[in-house]
């Protein structure tokens, strides 16, 4: 479990299209095997230290004479970013991902010193 133990706790969310690959035949729509697409996610402000990052998908398009799969999660997460990955393998065709996130995490405040 993660501790919050200061009084500024900031929570910032968004919403994010990873990719549109049947518009040009993308390798996620008509490759096959593993595949991965990221996408870098800046905050507009950062955190004190690496915040907790949920994801989920939002729209999922997908053909239907395929098996369905995917792996969504964040990666590299740090004070002002992190790495929105989306993952698909097999015979599966994915058109397009919408996919959103919400960062919780503690601020810095106007008495917090910073000595080196």
């Amino acid at each position: 479990m993660k501790r919050l133990s200061h009084h500024l706790i900031g929570a910032e969310q968004g919403s994010l299209v990873l990719f549109s690959d049947f518009e040009d035949n993308g390798p996620m729509w008509t490759g096959e095997g593993p595949r991965e697409v990221r996408r870098t996610v800046q905050f507009s402000e950062a955190f004190r230290a690496a915040p907790m990052v949920t994801v989920g998908i939002s729209m999922w398009d997908t053909g239907g004479d395929t098996n369905q799969r995917a792996d969504l999660r964040a990666e590299a997460v740090t004070a002002e970013r992190f790495e929105l990955v989306f993952r698909t393998w097999g015979d599966s065709r994915v058109a397009r991902i919408r996919a959103d996130w919400m960062a919780l995490g503690e601020l810095a405040g106007g008495d917090d010193w910073q000595l080196y």
